[in-house]
């Protein structure tokens, strides 16, 4: 079961107060929203939006009340949301980066090569296209500058070429195909656990989601959908992530106020019992004015 990360650090940043009107822009399964909605009350407004229906609806289950609106969009839609539910602006945005536990195990998502399925990882299943297409249609260049730019593997190039040799004869269609390709031709570090196909598997999850586009049209509207003194935090799980959060947040100076000059990270309990705890990182600002 998944289990949400820095929550005590959530409620200190973002210090929602009753009467507020909240918003956890990545809902997931709900637990930030549950934890935000409790401090909200009497009166509190909490806006939960997750581009993952299946997850929007066990989020669900958690809260049922009319003053919790549960929306399926993007987080890049919130002044879309706002603007249909009649909300200028809001108290404190969270937007969690990672993803929950519930999809990661799911092995028709694709997100997890530790058990084959559909070489899919849409986070919205019901749009776009899945990663199969992506390395079907794509150039051996384009391929390698994804693999590189949005996963740092050292050996892009030799992955992408055995790629477009392999999709000759072939389809490549799972997980297991394409992580079993990839081992085949990129060495494991000495010293090291990790899988030589994670840096592959999160570069194509990121192409196929345009997470990091996403991200940044985000960063460009939350100042916009927060009252003067209202709060953000944002949770990030990889450098690409929190080098643009963080590159956002000291940007406009005379807009927002940063928070937190260095990223929040898990305390050693967090981490013993919640080991995906470990690579969090938060960051928080407030809206001057």
């Amino acid at each position: 079961m998944h289990v949400s990360v820095l929550t005590s650090e959530v409620l200190h940043w973002l210090d929602p107060q009753p009467g507020q009107i909240v918003v956890d822009a990545t809902a997931g399964g709900g637990g930030h929203s549950a934890l935000l909605w409790e401090r909200i009350q009497p009166g509190g407004t909490l806006i939960a939006l997750d581009q993952d229906p299946a997850m929007l609806a066990l989020a669900q289950q958690r809260i049922s009340n009319p003053r919790v609106h549960w929306v399926h969009r993007n987080f890049e839609d919130l002044p879309i949301v706002l603007d249909e539910l009649k909300i200028p602006v809001v108290d404190a945005i969270l937007a969690d980066l990672g993803f929950s536990s519930d999809q990661l195990s799911d092995p028709q998502r694709g997100l997890s090569f530790q058990t084959d399925g559909p070489l899919d990882m849409r986070l919205d299943p019901t749009s776009g296209e899945p990663a199969s297409a992506l390395i079907r249609r794509m150039t051996e260049k384009d391929l390698a500058d994804i693999f590189w730019q949005y996963g740092e593997e050292r050996f892009s190039r030799r992955v992408a070429r055995v790629i477009v040799e392999t999709r000759r004869k072939t389809t490549i269609e799972t997980t297991a195909q394409l992580a079993e390709l990839v081992r085949r031709c990129v060495p494991r570090s000495k010293g090291h656990c990790i899988d030589p196909a994670t840096r592959v598997f999160q570069a194509l999850r990121i192409a196929v989601n345009d997470e990091l586009g996403v991200l940044e049209r985000f960063l460009q509207v939350v100042p916009d959908c927060l009252k003067p003194g209202g709060k953000v935090a944002i949770i990030s799980f990889h450098s690409l992530e929190d080098r643009r959060v963080k590159q956002a947040f000291r940007k406009s100076p005379e807009l927002v106020k940063e928070l937190t000059r260095k990223p929040v990270q898990a305390g050693e309990e967090e981490m013993r019992n919640n080991p995906r705890s470990r690579s969090a990182k938060l960051r928080a600002a407030e809206r001057l004015v």
